[in-house]
């Protein structure tokens, strides 16, 4: 798009999604593609910004550690990240119960 907009391309923040100009995308323009994108996927009635807590839950459950995953939100302290997003899965909770199996079975061989 960039290369057919020529002189006429205005994305002086190097935006990665962009209409064929180059400025930002409309708000609604992005809600409404998101919910059609949704829809097809069969997906419950989300709110755009529930990826972000999928987002960070996804970054916590893969290992990501709480700054890293606060300077990807763009949040001012990871105490905040961690407070607002920080949920725990079932899947975390069985996790953590095997490491500290684990960890009581490597006490007790010694």
């Amino acid at each position: 798009m960039r290369l057919r907009a020529g002189a006429a391309w205005h994305n002086d923040e190097e935006l990665v999604f962009t209409e064929e100009l180059g400025r930002p995308l409309s708000r609604r323009t992005v809600y409404k593609n998101f919910k059609q994108i949704a829809n097809q996927l069969y997906l419950p009635n989300l709110r755009f910004h529930d990826l972000r807590h999928t987002f960070a839950t996804i970054s916590f459950q893969s290992g990501d550690d709480p700054k890293t995953v606060q300077e990807n939100l763009g949040h001012h302290s990871a105490a905040f990240t961690l407070d607002v997003y920080g949920h725990v899965t079932d899947r975390m909770k069985r996790e953590s119960a095997e490491h500290m199996e684990r960890f009581i079975h490597s006490t007790i061989a010694r």
